[in-house]
């Protein structure tokens, strides 16, 4: 049983679920009743790969972490390093476990000194708040629990800046990747970031004094960030939306493509680990991990020919089983079937042909890195 909105429930609804239960296609995601799609997936994910898309992520954990050992604190509990974040900015991180396992991947948001947001995936808002706080116990740190009180929106796509900055005055230009800060947008108290999860650039803004029991501002919002988006053909996406999209930037879903049995280097996920820093929870097991020599290995695979590879698919090399796909699905941007999955090292170099086992049949496919569109033409790094 969940408590939401007053009352113990089996299902929990965002801020935003008023205008879900009008307009799309719900399923049961994380416990929350989400969109899966509104108009389609293909239409929503286009929408952002071209122009503009907006999502509901209120399901996501949210907790603001104060205090004067707060830095110290963050440091101790992920993988990057909390020192160098300046304020008014983000970084992406991992929460490990004592064996170097991934317990989640997060960002944390320096709003000021001493001042932080941690946002968590949805599924864990429950465990890593309890990780978090059990862990402390020997900081003078204050953890604020705010999920339920705050809502929160992404708008991603390369005309997202152009249809927020008709919300607000801040000046997105002067705004760098993964930048933070408080601003008024729709004259509603927001923290705006230059985040996301598509691979596009975009906007993700965490709604003030928007509860489950008064989602009014988000509402509100929400409704003004379709009105500002409509010259550029603006479309609500939802969770199918959001999960091809980030495949196809090579981003990882957590409970699939990294779970507590993975390890970031594994993973590929090193660039957020630094081992160099100090103490933190995982590290001398990630730092023997490096010294032994990593077994598997994250990779890309495109199918080549027809066929969608999904989630448990086996990955097949020489009649062998090799590996498994933990993320599969078709893109409607490059109009063929894109997965994920781990292999063992020496099958991992890019190029190298393998087949996928879907439905009994076995689907060529090859390896390759990521994202899997051309980053010149779509993604932040686009050259337009």
């Amino acid at each position: 049983m969940k408590y939401n909105n007053g009352v113990y429930s089996l299902t929990l609804k965002t801020q935003l679920f008023q205008y879900h239960e009008k307009n799309s296609h719900l399923v049961d995601f994380a416990d929350f009743k989400m969109p899966l799609w509104y108009e389609g997936v293909g239409p929503e994910c286009l929408a952002v790969r071209n122009s503009v898309g907006i999502f509901d992520i209120s399901h996501m954990g949210r907790t603001f972490v104060s205090g004067p050992d707060a830095e110290a604190f963050l440091n101790y509990v992920t993988t990057n390093n909390v020192t160098t974040l300046r304020s008014n900015h983000a970084q992406y991180t991992l929460l490990c476990n004592s064996e170097g396992g991934i317990k989640d991947d997060l960002v944390i948001f320096k709003l000021g000194d001493n001042q932080y947001l941690v946002v968590f995936n949805a599924g864990n808002r429950e465990k890593d708040f309890t990780w978090i706080q059990k862990n402390s116990k020997d900081y003078k740190v204050e953890l604020k629990e705010a999920s339920n009180e705050t809502a929160m929106i992404s708008i991603q796509g390369p005309k997202a800046l152009a249809t927020v900055q008709k919300l607000t005055t801040t000046n997105l230009s002067e705004t760098i990747r993964f930048d933070c800060m408080f601003a008024k947008v729709s004259e509603k108290e927001c923290i705006l970031s230059r985040t996301g999860y598509t691979g596009e650039d975009g906007v993700e803004i965490s709604v003030m004094n928007a509860s489950v029991n008064d989602p009014s501002k988000a509402l509100e919002l929400w409704e003004d960030i379709l009105k500002a988006g409509k010259d550029y053909e603006i479309k609500p996406c939802g969770l199918g939306a959001r999960d091809v999209l980030r495949l196809e930037a090579g981003m990882c879903l957590y409970g699939n493509d990294i779970t507590e049995s993975t390890n970031p280097l594994e993973a590929r996920l090193s660039f957020v680990v630094k081992v160099d820093k100090g103490d933190f929870i995982g590290k001398e097991a990630i730092i023997r991990k490096k010294e032994d020599g990593i077994k598997i290995k994250r990779v890309g695979l495109r199918v080549i020919g027809k066929g969608i590879p999904r989630a448990k698919c086996k990955i097949i090399k020489n009649s062998e089983n090799i590996g498994t796909v933990t993320s599969g699905t078709y893109s409607p941007l490059l109009n063929l079937g894109i997965a994920m999955g781990y292999v063992p090292i020496e099958y991992s170099n890019e190029g190298n042909k393998v087949s996928i086992e879907v439905h009994g049949k076995l689907i060529d496919a090859e390896i390759v890195g990521v994202p899997f569109y051309d980053p010149k033409i779509y993604g932040v790094k686009r050259s337009s």
